[in-house]
């Protein structure tokens, strides 16, 4: 049954406050370093991804994961497979972040990188070195690319990316470890919602946490969209790139986030779970839209 409407919009009043409930979002240390106080801007107890930038030293994410788990928050820092040189290299890391900030969870993706530096390629190659097991984590999240990965897939096809995921389920099923898988943004529900529903009728059932970004100027978007990949949702940027009476005002992800919540609402078995916010136009911004927005909907 199609459930989205013309435009590929769900109409109907949703529980937006309820969908924006337990978001997360991420920093890098130097954004993270900009911010004297995560209390004013983000809810106690927020999960807060760390987005490893290739050069950025290992010293400054097992900071900024130890800064935030101090300030009261779930520090999820990124383990970029393609950017750890060696196999004692990877266990320095996960065993610093466990040690020196108590950190039991982390986000697993291959990285940006087009040839890796050692002996990891993907996030499969991390999880089956055990040393997650071994250090005691507790949750993993993986990347999940509802407009696809033309990095893996450059013809579109999705069969690696689901065998993929399928070996991440069953990794799960394994180890006991809680997983997620966390999207890349995306500008439409349409998109994220088809594959969820893809994911489902194949046996998935790890919970998805979609991802959106949050307000920015629309060239910034673009700008980000198109290095990242971002498929047919792209679309939504074109369109208002050329209305000129909204050219210049910030992007804010009204739109998807309803359609998103509308669709939960009506699938409460679904795999849509959360909300991600990659904060393309600064943290506190998307962290101060977030906290409006789900007030301003409980208020009314």
């Amino acid at each position: 049954m199609n459930l989205l409407g013309r435009g590929g919009r769900v109409s109907m009043d949703v529980d937006l406050a309820g969908f924006l409930t337990d978001y997360s979002i991420e920093v890098t240390p130097r954004t993270a370093a900009k911010v004297p106080d995560f209390a004013a801007l983000l809810p106690a107890g927020t999960r807060v991804y760390i987005a490893h930038i290739d050069g950025t030293p290992i010293d400054q994410m097992v900071a900024t994961a130890r800064r935030l788990g101090e300030e009261g928050y779930e520090a999820m820092p990124h383990i970029p497979a393609r950017m750890v040189e060696t196999a004692p290299a990877l266990e320095e890391w996960v065993g610093r972040y466990r040690e020196e900030a108590g950190v039991r969870q982390a986000l697993l993706l291959a990285g940006g990188l087009a040839t890796p530096r050692g002996p990891f390629a993907s996030s499969i190659d991390l999880m089956e070195t055990g040393v997650f097991e071994r250090m005691g984590f507790r949750r993993l999240h993986v990347a999940g690319h509802p407009e696809g990965n033309r990095e893996i897939a450059p013809d579109g096809s999705t069969a690696v990316l689901d065998e993929a995921i399928a070996w991440k389920q069953s990794f799960h099923r394994r180890t006991g470890i809680d997983m997620a898988i966390v999207t890349q943004f995306a500008f439409e529900a349409g998109p994220v919602i088809a594959w969820a529903e893809r994911l489902r009728r194949n046996g998935i059932e790890l919970p998805i946490h979609a991802g959106v970004a949050g307000p920015a100027r629309l060239q910034t978007l673009i700008k980000y969209g198109l290095a990242c990949g971002v498929g047919p949702s792209m679309r939504v940027l074109q369109r208002r790139a050329m209305d000129l009476s909204r050219l210049m005002l910030p992007y804010e992800p009204g739109e998807v986030l309803h359609d998103l919540a509308a669709y939960r609402a009506l699938h409460p078995g679904g795999l849509i779970e959360r909300v991600h916010f990659f904060p393309l136009g600064g943290i506190a911004a998307s962290a101060q839209w977030a906290n409006a927005q789900s007030q301003a909907v409980r208020a009314a």
